[in-house]
């Protein structure tokens, strides 16, 4: 038992920090996951402030991409030689489910697969970014994936915990184990920030594509070096399967230079949503060498100069050259010369016209559809001489299915049958919006809270089926329309309950055929006892024990004319 409720199950898993078991919440007689960390990091008082912290920060998160903490704190055990020790421990949501360490094992992964994978990892980064929450050790070994596909992170914040306990400097298998997705930053020991998720993200979508991670090494020093010095090699060659789009995503990702690669988590799925389309995304990662600030040039590396290979190999005997340039005069004459080229250029650019360029009478003007229905616009392209092709991208402020923009800018000159890529909003971004029915109206106020939904309004709906107080369906904003299965919504919408007020309106039945009465009350699950008259005939209803609202499975006696 620890800490008086939790008792401590089956060893689910190991790793170089921690030990992670199964649990059971006897006070809230539910299933968790314990992570049970190793009683030498308690030693530490840096440790063990910072611990209680960033598990307090990461206890604040809810949201369906991560794994929540419900507790966490310190228990005091007696260890193998007699001693009284603490032991730091978290209580974590329990997921069903397979580490995406496991799913890599296999071999690479198709890459509208993997894509989805690291979708659900950037929303949840996304999630704890705008929470100032840096997870700092985002690896495969910290992501799950449960049965149905949903992608679960973990493990937010302690990871900083750890890295600034001096007790975690002995734990080289953990440090092993994480070093193949450190960022340069981490490696060189500087300051870090969300972009530091992204790089070690890009290197578990690198490792998803390939199979393998982008770096590796015989220990985590020559790791270490090569994230902070060497270019990886593109996943396209090491996996012909992967498209040219998707590897420069990922290269972009692996950006050396923090300021080079994606500063968002939200920029870094826009990107990788274009890429599983087959198109390039416009932006792309900065091509030049990164040398190394924290052990210097790898001598193994390309971007090692021939200068500093004779150093290290000790030719001595080589001539030394003591000018490393050109003559002044040649810099100065090859200046001068591509000056009169440029300016000789640009002159006889600027003295045609478009039309020059393009053929008489062939130029054509890119009209301005910014704003229009897609249809509309792309046939106003069409008809202008152009070859338009739709992008369908969500936008929160552009209505669905306008414009947002075009690749060409309008009123720009062009040639006939240019191809111009055309924008258009598809409304909103959208959650998946679970079925809210059977729930009590507290759990599902609180399910619309966790997908940063907004909470509207209850209503009393009379039901013949669920119980009372609890949901019957949802209605979104000012639609009547009620939602009572799993629906995609706009992000941000309202999100209107019906409750159930566990009653039921009974019908006046008077006047009707006794057959039709009886359907109308089975429907309402309304038990029905029947009271036939004899002294009238024609098998109508003459009158009921109760109509109105009444409560659910209630019984009904219905008199009906039944003589000869």
């Amino acid at each position: 038992m620890l800490a008086g409720r939790y008792e401590i199950g089956a060893l689910l898993g190991r790793g170089g920090m921690a030990e992670v078991h199964e649990g059971l919440d006897t006070r809230l007689n539910r299933k968790v996951a314990i992570k049970l960390l190793r009683p030498s990091l308690a030693t530490d008082p840096a440790f063990r402030t910072r611990f209680r912290q960033e598990a307090q920060a990461a206890a604040r998160m809810a949201h369906p991409t991560i794994v929540r903490v419900f507790d966490a704190g310190e228990e005091t055990v007696t260890g193998p030689d007699g001693h009284e020790v603490q032991l730091p421990f978290i209580v974590m949501e329990r997921i069903e489910g397979k580490l995406l360490s496991d799913l890599i094992r296999s071999g690479p992964v198709a890459a509208p697969e993997a894509a989805r994978i690291i979708t659900g990892v950037l929303t949840a980064l996304e999630y704890s970014h705008r929470a100032g929450v840096v997870h700092r050790d985002i690896k495969p070994g910290n992501i799950m994936l449960t049965p149905n596909g949903q992608v679960k992170v973990m493990d937010f914040g302690i990871a900083r915990a750890i890295s600034e306990s001096s007790a975690n400097v002995a734990q080289t298998s953990a440090v092993l184990g994480t070093a193949s997705y450190f960022s340069p930053e981490q490696a060189r020991g500087e300051s870090v920030d969300a972009r530091t998720d992204l790089y070690s993200t890009g290197v578990v979508l690198y490792e998803l594509l390939t199979g393998r991670a982008p770096f590796r090494g015989d220990s985590p020093v020559a790791v270490a070096y090569q994230h902070v010095s060497e270019l990886p090699t593109p996943p396209s060659a090491v996996n012909p399967a992967v498209s040219p789009a998707m590897s420069a995503v990922v290269m972009h990702a692996l950006a050396k230079d923090r300021f080079d690669r994606f500063q968002s988590a939200a920029e870094f799925k826009a990107d990788l949503e274009v890429a599983v389309g087959g198109k390039v995304p416009d932006r792309a990662p900065g091509q030049d060498d990164f040398n190394a600030t924290l052990f210097g040039v790898n001598p193994n590396s390309t971007a090692a100069s021939e200068a500093t290979l004779r150093r290290l190999a000790n030719d001595e005997n080589r001539p030394v050259r003591t000018q490393s340039r050109p003559p002044v005069a040649w810099i100065w004459g090859g200046i001068a010369v591509m000056v009169v080229v440029i300016v000789a250029a640009m002159v006889w650019v600027f003295s045609l016209s478009p039309e020059r360029i393009v053929g008489p009478g062939t130029a054509i003007s890119v009209p301005d559809v910014v704003g229009d229905p897609a249809d509309e616009g792309i046939q106003t392209l069409r008809d202008a001489g152009l070859r338009p092709t739709r992008v369908d991208r969500p936008d929160a402020d552009v209505e669905k299915g306008l414009i947002i923009s075009t690749s060409i800018e309008a009123g720009q000159k062009v040639g006939p049958d240019e191809a111009i890529e055309v924008v258009v909003s598809t409304g909103p971004p959208s959650v998946t919006l679970p079925a809210l029915g059977n729930m009590s109206e507290a759990d599902a106020i609180a399910k619309i809270g966790e997908l940063n939904l907004k909470y509207g309004t209850s209503t009393p709906v009379n039901s013949p089926s669920i119980a009372q107080g609890l949901v019957v369906a949802a209605t979104v904003g000012d639609s009547s329309t009620q939602i009572t299965t799993q629906t995609a919504v706009p992000a941000g919408s309202t999100i209107n309950l019906l409750v159930s007020t566990g009653l039921v309106n009974v019908p006046d039945l008077t006047g009707l055929a006794i057959t039709d009465a009886q359907a109308q009350l089975q429907s309402l699950q309304i038990t029905v006892k029947l009271s036939p008259d004899n002294s009238c005939a024609g098998q109508k209803v003459t009158s009921q024990s109760g109509k109105g609202d009444m409560p659910q499975h209630s019984t009904v006696t219905v008199v009906f004319c039944n003589g000869a």
